[in-house]
């Protein structure tokens, strides 16, 4: 069975964490999860889950974000920020472990204009490569994304998914993964189900949301019940996250998904 999260507040938006998780459990997921770990006491976040019955799916990285205007500063891409981004990601697995997490999202940062393509990936590996260990010993898998520049995200490094799965398979560490975001891959490249039967092994989080619009599942062009059947027919046991805005009603959106994995 697939177990669904909720993004928190891009899927249901609410006043606070505590309201957005009562109406996550209302609804029926398994997890939730949040961008920004920063803001919140892990000690409140881990009696939310207990109280509530549910656990953290994944946060973001500190330094990260998915927008070029946020990488004005340190990124995965800059050799000479590897340091710095090194150190963002292993105090970020830290406070993922604190909250329980299961995985910690990290972003790629822009593709340099003034740097080979080829030494940008092996930034990028590098960073993977040096936060393996913390991530191995927090229990914690760190999932890189890619992003689809068409639409969203333009002037972003990573984009093909056989790109950041090659990048995954260089580390060599079960604890670090790809997060395939159905909703961007279909943007970039297509062949949805094909790829996630080859190379599930390799992901360590899913995110949905439909083509055209990034509104829920069956609001566009993609099949999800074709999508989330194949998921589930892998064997894969992590969480697939409603990262969509609701065309229509919130709650309506994110049951929906709930009502439609199998």
């Amino acid at each position: 069975m697939v177990r669904i999260s909720a993004t928190l507040p891009m899927a249901l938006r609410a006043d606070s964490l505590e309201a957005g998780i009562e109406r996550a459990t209302a609804i029926g997921v398994d997890g939730f999860e949040f961008f920004r770990w920063e803001e919140h006491d892990a000690g409140t976040v881990g009696e939310l889950c207990d109280e509530h019955g549910v656990e953290v799916a994944a946060t973001l990285s500190a330094g990260g974000g998915s927008n070029i205007d946020d990488f004005d500063g340190p990124a995965m891409t800059r050799p000479e920020s590897v340091e710095t981004v090194v150190a963002d990601v292993e105090r970020s697995l830290d406070a993922a472990a604190a909250l329980g997490a299961r995985s910690l999202i990290v972003t790629t940062g822009p593709e340099q204009p003034n740097l080979d393509r080829d030494a940008q990936r092996a930034s990028v590996a590098e960073v993977l490569d040096r936060v393996a260990p913390a991530a191995e010993s927090a229990g914690v898998t760190v999932v890189v994304e890619p992003l689809n520049v068409a639409v969203d995200h333009p002037g972003y490094f990573l984009t093909d998914s056989e790109e950041a799965f090659e990048i995954v398979e260089s580390v060599g560490s079960d604890r670090v993964r790809v997060l395939y975001d159905v909703y961007h891959q279909q943007i970039t490249e297509g062949n949805i189900i094909e790829t996630v039967r080859e190379r599930v092994g390799l992901i360590g989080h899913f995110h949905v949301a439909d083509v055209p619009g990034r509104h829920e599942p069956g609001t566009g062009e993609l099949n999800y019940p074709n999508v989330l059947a194949a998921i589930a027919e892998t064997g894969y046991d992590g969480y697939v996250g409603c990262e969509f805005f609701p065309a229509g009603d919130p709650d309506e959106a994110v049951r929906s998904v709930v009502d439609m994995a199998p």
